[in-house]
């Protein structure tokens, strides 16, 4: 295909200033290759930068392109990729960091934790602070790139980034098959955390949250506790007789929630936290010690997007159930606002950047 000078593109120019544009088209540099973008999801974290809610850390200088939820197929390829097997035309689904391959958590597998985070000559956080995918084209390293099967969509390959970190977080609980797992917020993560938790085995998920997504949950299988009907750690241990569960994965971000999450683990439970809390939160620390309870953060994945895709392909997880809206690019503020709002019981809502 001929790949044009100028793209559509998304540019926020100041935290709360954006607007859509022709930019240049990318060129992809040593390793990279140039993608045409077919579906970008809109991430929890992505309304935060743009309203400049990680002013400093996310992005770090403008004019900048959020998005790194995505798929798509490569237009074009850098020096040094063909080595690698990559070829024009495939169909992929990408995922945001690049380690520098080099420091100790990176040659470790812990990539996502690099000791060089932030140093854009040596690592890259696609969405974050390295140029994005809110637009038709994005070059991204190969090692962000997977390949997508044909029996994958591209809006299905938007969400694997998404669900990669869902497995990543139910991995981070050792869940073991027969394992009652407590899930805190049934938004877009805890709902893939479900399908995640489901697919290792666990014998009883309980989803914890109010209103529309909580009855997804239920939908798709999940018991549930409505936080409006009742004190939610009374219910789980009720539910449990009063021993209480083995997993926990925290993904609403609440304050009140870090508590509540030890209050509803067992003896030696391993704690998942997985959404991002507003401010510092306080634990139960008495229980947490003479119970020898396990926590553990999650920030991004750890090599799970290869884990994944398999799931998906065999309905294993099924990511997808949560798309609920579609827009094109161009109508990004619209798509934004559904998804803020959550308006029309949205949850996942994709933008297709070639639609007008």
């Amino acid at each position: 295909m001929t790949i044009p000078e100028k793209m559509t593109a998304l540019v926020l120019k100041q935290y709360n200033d954006y607007s859509i544009e022709k930019v240049d088209v990318p060129e992809p540099g040593y390793q990279e290759a140039l993608c045409r973008v077919k579906s970008v999801a809109i991430c929890g974290t992505d309304p935060g930068l743009i309203a400049g809610k990680f002013a400093g850390i996310w992005p770090r200088e403008f004019p900048f392109i959020p998005g790194h939820e995505w798929a798509g197929e490569i237009v074009a390829l850098g020096e040094n990729t063909q080595e690698f097997g990559w070829k024009i035309g495939e169909r992929v689904a990408g995922t945001s960091h690049v380690g520098c391959g080099i420091c100790r958590m990176c040659t470790t597998g812990r990539y996502n934790l690099c000791d060089y985070y932030g140093n854009k000559k040596v690592h890259r956080h696609y969405g974050h602070y390295s140029q994005g995918a809110y637009a038709e084209y994005q070059a991204a390293h190969i090692k962000t790139l997977h390949r997508l099967p044909e029996s994958l969509s591209f809006d299905q390959g938007a969400m694997v980034d998404g669900t990669s970190i869902a497995l990543h977080s139910a991995k981070r609980g050792k869940i073991c098959p027969g394992d009652t797992v407590v899930i805190f917020g049934p938004g877009p993560m805890g709902l893939q955390v479900y399908m995640c938790a489901e697919a290792l085995g666990a014998g009883r998920i309980i989803v914890i949250g109010r209103g529309d997504r909580l009855l997804k949950a239920k939908e798709l299988g999940a018991e549930i506790v409505d936080i409006e009907k009742g004190d939610p750690v009374k219910e789980v241990l009720e539910l449990t007789n009063g021993r209480g569960a083995e997993v926990i994965v925290e993904c609403s971000g609440a304050h009140d929630v870090a508590a509540q999450a030890i209050q509803v683990a067992r003896k030696n439970a391993n704690i998942v936290f997985a959404g991002l809390p507003k401010q510092n939160v306080e634990i139960p620390m008495l229980k947490l010690i003479l119970e020898e309870m396990n926590l553990f953060g999650v920030r991004a994945n750890q090599s799970t997007c290869e884990e994944i895709i398999p799931l998906m392909v065999k309905g294993k997880v099924q990511p997808e159930k949560i798309i609920t809206h579609h827009f094109p690019l161009t109508e990004f503020p619209k798509a934004l606002e559904t998804f803020v709002k959550r308006l029309d019981r949205a949850l996942k809502v994709v933008l297709h950047p070639d639609l007008n």
